[in-house]
């Protein structure tokens, strides 16, 4: 990526359907999902990199902000993070993807939409938080939401915005949202020797 970046990485839900685990702290492949996130999006030039969950001091160098209240969802997490970016473009990040690396290097080889790309899954859904996208259109669309997007969905708040679709494979888009989910990144981490191939 040859323009500035900035990195938002959603960290902050609740992991209802795991028993309310921190789901960024599980290991797939002897790494967190926390951990390949920020790695990441620091191979991608991010600064700042801004994580939006509950504290943890054993993370340095990255700045920790939180929705307020917390638990009203990811686009009122992407809102609290906004006043700390002023890079041309942020990378938005949800840390429960178990190949963040390959999600961000094809994000960043997509052309892009006026403000920005996003990943689609194979059913063709946008997966919101795994995009590109220029921070002053996050901006604005931050500033046409009501409530600071508490409880609203992260289609109100990036719905409006023009960007470009990025098809995804299964494997690329796969997150954890369940113990089936973890069990089947696991399975898929010790076939290949870990978590996601490095370049």
């Amino acid at each position: 990526m040859t323009e500035a970046i900035g990195a938002i990485l959603l960290a902050g839900g609740r992991g209802s359907r795991m028993g309310g685990i921190h789901k960024p702290l599980l290991e797939v492949g002897g790494t967190t999902l926390l951990d390949a996130a920020l790695r990441a999006a620091r191979a991608a030039g991010s600064d700042p990199v801004i994580v939006v969950g509950p504290h943890h001091d054993a993370y340095a160098g990255v700045t920790w902000v939180r929705e307020d209240p917390p638990f009203t969802g990811p686009a009122a997490a992407i809102v609290a993070a906004l006043p700390s970016l002023t890079a041309p473009w942020t990378l938005v990040l949800a840390c429960d993807l178990t190949r963040a690396s390959e999600v961000v290097r094809v994000l960043g080889a997509a052309p892009r939409g006026h403000d920005g790309v996003c990943l689609v899954d194979e059913s063709g859904r946008r997966q919101w938080l795994a995009g590109l996208y220029r921070t002053a259109a996050l901006h604005d669309a931050a500033a046409a939401i009501p409530d600071a997007g508490r409880d609203a969905s992260v289609r109100a708040l990036l719905g409006g915005l023009a960007i470009t679709e990025v098809a995804a494979s299964a494997a690329v888009a796969f997150d954890i949202d369940t113990w089936d989910d973890l069990n089947t990144a696991r399975s898929a981490a010790r076939e290949s020797g870990g978590m996601e191939e490095e370049s």
